[in-house]
């Protein structure tokens, strides 16, 4: 027994800690959901602006290829209709003060007492003011981009 306790005892000696490069197969997997993940938002959100890029032209140049102001009214109209009846089927049939209530937003009422009015009668006049055109043309381009991104309802 004397030679057992005369044996010189080491510690026990743990084998070095796995280094952090490269990962295990498990987080190479989580790495690539991550970058799926980011790729599709950011598609979405690419081909969301390029939509909407898209609208806001159609818009621009139906409106410049009037030419007069009183057919600037009339190309405006009918882009908020067209656009009124993607956002809700039916409500491109509305008239008068019903079809400006309808334009009109939650917390505006731009198109019934504003310079939407001369959504009404603008087209059906000999003449318009060319700077009142040019305020509806604002105040329309803002509502039909909305009336396209919304949801339907």
């Amino acid at each position: 027994m004397s030679a057992a306790a005369s044996l010189p005892l080491r510690d026990v000696q743990l084998p070095p800690s796995p280094p952090w490069w490269p990962p295990a197969p498990g987080w190479w997997l989580v790495f690539a959901a991550l970058a799926l993940v980011v790729a599709a938002i950011w598609a979405w959100q690419w081909r969301r602006r390029r939509t909407r890029q898209r609208w806001l032209a159609l818009f621009d140049a139906q409106v410049t290829q009037a030419g007069s102001p009183v057919a600037e009214i009339a190309a405006i109209a009918d882009l908020l209709r067209r656009a009124a009846r993607q956002h809700q089927p039916g409500a491109e049939r509305l008239q008068g003060s019903e079809w400006l209530a309808f334009l009109d937003e939650k917390n505006s009422r731009a198109f019934s007492d504003g310079d939407g009015a001369l959504l009404l009668d603008g087209s059906y006049r000999p003449s318009a003011d060319a700077e009142a055109v040019q305020r509806l043309r604002v105040l329309a381009r803002r509502r039909y981009l909305s009336l396209l991104t919304e949801r339907r309802r």
